[in-house]
């Protein structure tokens, strides 16, 4: 199998940025974009918001204590991980089915079908998924594949349609699936209705996040499934942002991708005029509920908070913290006017993509409020795309080579160690209940 070692979008990139024949220079920084903070403006006085903003208050003490003594949270000790274990394309197809085909995963944002009648259709694993919202505002799933002879409804993106119409025969469904007409019916034939409609896949919101279970029969709950975290992610309030814009990169194998997004001890190195400009590197709290987590990196401006009384410090000036939702959607700038939400998934054993979700807490009307959501996500994809992902497309063709080796994670990166646990113990899981069924 030919392994692909930098994406397309790198390359391209790369090829803009230089003449041809001439050396390749490293990629301009781009501007980091100006952040606002609108948790210390939040006055909700429900009872998530209130639990949010209070439990925002002990983690920037937290992340202060460890400004103060130059420290960070830490795990027991080292963690490693065999190398065979991000190239054995049979345990890849293991953690798709007992991770990725197994469990709720969070496929959009609330947000992302604002109003009735909307939709946002993505490809997962190879299956063409069709989320909608109905007219009574209800959340369907469903196989994004007509019942006369299987044709795509839907490409892939968000929008508006208050009928699904098959581009092949003109067969239609309502927007919970539901098959409503048949072109030609007279000399096609009846057709039942009952039995006919889109396959459904299990749906379900919470938080302003949309879960889809890609089995069928699945029957998640998914209160258990995020537990305490709930409470905390309602507090952020995400179904009442607005949704600015997406965009897509290709990325390496979803585990080398992941790994990534889970420590700030790259900031410095790897991101020195970027996202080190505004974050400290190496220096973080670190929090689980079951297969989740959050990462909580120091801003810069903690330098000058830790100074003041607890009262005038502002939480989404001093602490980033990230959500991360087990197998893949990581949510930055929950306490900012702008959030960016990455959605890793996998296509391949040594391919996945990433959806890059730009919300707003206000919508963006003037000129000017659009440039500067234009600029924000601009920024978010070019770091991503030009350090992160250039990053672990070397780290992927290296693999090969270190098979037989293992990687070692450090004390310092307790978010690694912990995603690795979880998906060791779904595999080992799958395999008990595989054995149980023999």
């Amino acid at each position: 199998m030919v392994v692909q070692t930098s994406s397309p979008e790198i390359r391209e990139a790369g090829a803009e940025r230089r003449s041809p024949g001439s050396a390749r220079p490293a990629p301009s920084a781009p501007s980091a974009p100006e952040y606002s903070s609108w948790i210390s403006q939040d006055r909700s006085t429900d009872a998530a918001s209130v639990t949010m903003r209070r439990e925002a208050a002990e983690l920037v003490e937290r992340v202060m204590t460890h400004y103060r003594d130059n420290t960070t949270h830490e795990a027991d000790g080292q963690w490693t991980e065999p190398v065979a274990n991000y190239l054995d394309a049979d345990r890849w197809q293991r953690e798709m089915d007992t991770v990725h085909r197994s469990v709720p995963l969070p496929l959009a944002m609330s947000c992302e079908l604002p109003g009735p009648n909307t939709y946002k259709a993505i490809d997962v694993l190879g299956i063409p998924v069709l989320i909608t919202r109905d007219r009574q505002g209800t959340v369907h799933a469903m196989i994004n594949a007509c019942r006369h002879r299987g044709a795509k409804l839907l490409e892939p993106g968000c929008g508006v349609s208050r009928r699904l119409t098959c581009p092949y025969h003109s067969w239609s469904y309502d927007l919970a699936g539901e098959l409503r007409g048949v072109y030609a019916e007279k000399t096609f034939g009846d057709v039942p209705r009952e039995g006919r409609g889109l396959v459904r896949l299990p749906a379900g919101e919470r938080a302003g996040i949309v879960f889809v279970s890609l089995d069928p029969a699945a029957e998640p709950d998914l209160d258990d499934w995020l537990g305490d975290l709930r409470p905390l992610l309602e507090g952020l309030r995400l179904a009442e942002c607005h949704h600015f814009s997406t965009s897509e990169l290709t990325s390496p194998n979803w585990k080398v991708t992941l790994d990534g997004y889970l420590e700030t001890y790259h900031f410095a190195s790897l991101h020195p005029k970027t996202v080190f400009e505004t974050n400290l590197s190496n220096m973080m709290a670190h929090d689980t509920w079951g297969p989740h987590q959050r990462i909580a990196p120091a801003l810069r401006p903690i330098a000058q908070a830790v100074e003041l009384p607890a009262d005038r410090r502002d939480p989404g000036d001093c602490v980033g913290p990230i959500y991360w939702l087990f197998p893949g959607l990581a949510i930055a700038g929950g306490w900012r006017q702008k959030i960016a939400v990455s959605l890793v998934l996998p296509r391949t054993a040594t391919e996945s993509v990433t959806q890059q979700i730009i919300l707003l807490r206000e919508p963006a009307v003037t000129e000017e409020e659009r440039e500067a959501a234009d600029r924000f996500g601009a920024w978010f994809h070019e770091v991503v795309r030009d350090e992160d992902y250039a990053t672990t497309y070397g780290v992927q063709q290296g693999l090969n080579a270190l098979d037989g080796t293992d990687f070692v994670f450090g004390r310092n990166e307790p978010g690694l160690q912990h995603f690795h646990r979880t998906i060791h113990a779904h595999l080992e899981q799958g395999a008990t209940g595989a054995r149980a069924a023999r």
